[in-house]
């Protein structure tokens, strides 16, 4: 439960600094930010691994390419899901924020886990 609420937290901030590059993607509030957090963690644990077994085959023929457009999907669906989170660049923009997502909240869970070891 707390790698959750830290995940989803380091999701949050990850979003706020997103917000601030051309990437067509906006948040109105911190705490919109951190619904968006939650509503992330929430989708990735539960619609995102039967997302990837019914895609399975197209994964498998893009050598992996298509996760790229999964992550996307994921993203725009926790945009449409928070209202305060936009998408003003549509799918396109869905997928640069998901992958800036996924490389930002990377580097700050690896300073979180070496800061903290022990509740990383």
């Amino acid at each position: 439960m707390v790698s959750f609420l830290v995940t989803a937290l380091v999701t949050a901030v990850s979003l706020l600094i997103i917000a601030r590059l051309p990437f067509g993607i906006s948040i109105d509030s911190v705490g919109k930010a951190l619904t968006a957090g939650f509503v992330f963690g929430l989708l990735n644990a539960i619609a995102k691994p039967i997302l990837f077994i019914l895609t399975l085959p197209i994964t498998v023929i893009t050598l992996g390419l298509f996760l790229f457009v999964l992550n996307g999907i994921i993203f725009a669906i926790a945009a449409k899901l928070v209202k305060g989170f936009t998408l003003e660049g549509g799918f396109m923009s869905a997928i640069f924020g998901a992958v800036a997502l996924s490389l930002i909240n990377s580097g700050i869970l690896l300073i979180f886990a070496r800061a903290f070891p022990n509740l990383a």
